[in-house]
Order: C-alpha cells, then structure tokens, then sequence
C-alpha cells in the first residue's frame, strides 16, 4: 500500500442526510439528472451530484446506487474506491446501547490497517437458510427469475469464464449484499469493467413495460449478486485467495419485522416485493 493514499468512499444518497464527518467520505447524489425542486430550479442538497462528467445518472430510475459507482469509476482517480449508502455503513465496531452509529463508521484510522492487510473488504453475508439465492430472488421479485435467466445467457455469450462461478453463486444461500465494497483501484476498475458490460447488455434486453417504480430498479439488484459472481470468479482464478477478503460489521435500518412477513408472503403465497423495507 502507498503512503498515504488517497481513499474515496462514496456515500450514495437520495436525499439530504446526516454524513460522516472522515474526509475519506463523499456523499454523492445519485438521479441528479432532470430533478428540480419545488422552484423548479435542479436539486441540489450541497452534494456531489452523479450527473457530472462521464455519467449514466439518468439509468438511476433502472440502476439505483450503481449510477454512483459508475460516476466513482470514470470520475474518480482514487488508490481506493469503496461504495456504501446512506442508510448502511460499514462500522469497525457494533454501536453499544444509546451510542451514536456515527461515532462507530469505520474511520480512515481504522481503515488504513485493513488496506494493509486485506484486498476486498465486505459487509458480512447475507444468510437466507431455507433459499438459494437463485430461488429466493425468483421467489420475492417481479421479473426475477427472468433476470437472473437473461444475465446468465449474457455472461455465457459475453465473458463465459465466469459461468462457472455463476452457477455455483446462484446455489448458495448466503452472499455479500447492498453493492458494499472497498477495494483498491485495480480490482475496482476490474470489477467495473465487468460488471457494467453485463448491466447494460441486461438493460438493452429486459422490457420493464407495466413494471412499478420498485420492480423497475432491477439493475442495482441484480447487481448485488453480480458483485459476489466477480469475487468468486477472482477466487477461482488466483487473482485473489480468501484470506485476502474481509468481512466487517455494517448497519442498516430496516424493517425486520415487514421484512420477514415480506419474505414468507413471497415464499408461501407468491407475492412479490413491491418496496424496500
């Protein structure tokens, strides 16, 4: 690892939010393109916007945060990019009772060590029990089974060395999830490079016509578990071993209860997501 390098972790964020005071952090406001405010002048929460430069901000309505991962690849020049969002956060310590969550982001401080140390960090896994994630994501959402169906047909004609990985991914029942990484700029313009290939072949094919607003921001999620198909591949190939991955603590706020009464309606009465939870 460089001296003192420059390390960017992009906050993505809809709307104006309390953020991390670490200079390492840059809030970036993702679907800047064609928002106004009630003056009908463009919205702006004081933020980095993610219509500037090289951008796909208007895809965000389809791409959800990865609109803020693309403007982070092709505008940033950083030895290490990392993508979280303004509700989760990667922590270096679980928040005691009545503690802020701020005070336990994880800091440049406490981050510096595990640069040294490791060479993709995560968010701990995901674990779904009683699915894989090919039947849960096919189970929960519109159009998901299609998803996953048409994303393997493009990675079968587009990168097939990655077939493998993706099939073995798709029968597992844990995974990394939230589109939550940092990695240095090799491996972050690496899996880039990959993973928007994919996205927009998958955008160019899959009809969103009749879909809700939730349904149609399918990109993002998907790529959720594209993320953890890439890393796989890395493994596989020798380009990384499992040690050099480390898994932190994060923090989300979510619903657990709406969230578990969401899945087992999925699951047992075939009704889909219809919103985040």
């Amino acid at each position: 690892m460089t001296t003192n390098p420059n390390i960017k972790i992009i906050v993505a964020t809809h709307k104006q939010y309390r953020m991390p005071e670490d200079s390492i952090y840059l809030p970036l406001q993702v679907g800047a393109e064609g928002k106004t405010d009630s003056e009908g002048k463009p919205l702006d929460f004081g933020y980095q916007k993610d219509n500037t430069g090289d951008n796909i901000s208007e895809l965000n309505w389809c791409f959800g945060t990865q609109t803020a991962l693309y403007w982070a690849w092709k505008n940033l020049s950083a030895d290490y990019t990392g993508l979280v969002h303004y509700r989760r956060y990667f922590l270096s310590r679980k928040p005691g009772k009545n503690e802020d969550m701020y005070d336990c982001i994880l800091s440049e401080k406490e981050l510096l060590p595990l640069l040294e140390q490791y060479k993709v960090l995560v968010p701990k896994k995901r674990k779904y029990y009683i699915e894989t994630i090919y039947s849960h994501y096919s189970h929960t959402l519109n159009g998901g089974k299609e998803q996953f169906d048409l994303a393997r047909e493009i990675i079968a004609e587009k990168t097939p060395e990655y077939l493998n990985a993706f099939d073995s991914f798709m029968k597992q029942r844990s995974a990394y999830i939230f589109n939550m990484m940092i990695m240095d700029k090799a491996l972050f313009d690496s899996y880039c490079s990959w993973l928007f290939e994919i996205l927009f072949e998958l955008f160019d094919r899959f009809d969103t016509t009749g879909m809700n607003d939730f349904d149609r921001r399918y990109a993002g999620r998907v790529s959720e578990r594209l993320f953890n198909v890439w890393l796989h591949r890395q493994i596989e190939s020798g380009v990384l071993k499992n040690a050099d991955i480390k898994e932190l603590p994060y923090i989300e706020n979510v619903n657990w209860k709406n969230k578990a009464v969401g899945f087992l309606k999925a699951k047992f009465f075939h009704k889909k997501y219809g919103a985040s939870f």
